[in-house]
């Protein structure tokens, strides 16, 4: 994917791996489930985000949380993925991690031509998500092999 604003410039894992970051970490503090955050971004505005992902990682998340809540009219949910049975899961991943993982299967489920605002839209819509974002169980640990099997699949089982 080339970045929209410097055309010459190709979209690097690096800024899809903070744009997955960023939705999780949104998700996140909105109490909303990830595919919530990428719907209400929309393609145009993945594509504006990852073509800034070299510049915006720089900034506070937080202020980028902050201003993807007022832009993109984000409301309050219910959805706290970190409300977890601490005997199963003493310490849930954080946004980062979830981020790189969401990246991995993004990649390695690309299919030919589609530029990463599409595979965000495609793998966060997913079936798989519910259970990457339930971390009682250990689904989002699994190996990338593993994930991406799954994807194909549409469950763990």
């Amino acid at each position: 994917m080339k970045n929209i604003y410097f055309p010459d410039r190709d979209i690097t894992y690096d800024d899809l791996k903070f744009v997955c970051y960023m939705i999780e970490r949104t998700a996140r503090r909105c109490k909303q489930p990830n595919a919530y955050i990428v719907e209400h971004l929309g393609k145009d505005e993945l594509k504006r985000n990852l073509s800034l992902a070299d510049v915006l990682h720089s900034e506070n998340p937080e202020d980028i949380a902050d201003r993807w809540e007022a832009e993109y009219h984000l409301e309050k949910g219910t959805t706290d993925v970190l409300n977890t049975d601490k005997s199963l899961t003493p310490v849930p991943p954080t946004a980062l991690q979830m981020g790189k993982v969401y990246a991995r299967l993004i990649l390695s489920t690309r299919i030919s031509n589609e530029d990463f605002a599409d595979g965000i839209f495609r793998v966060y819509h997913s079936p798989i998500c519910q259970q990457l974002d339930n971390y009682n169980c250990s689904a989002y640990y699994e190996p990338s092999y593993v994930i991406t099997r799954a994807y194909y699949q549409g469950n763990f089982n």
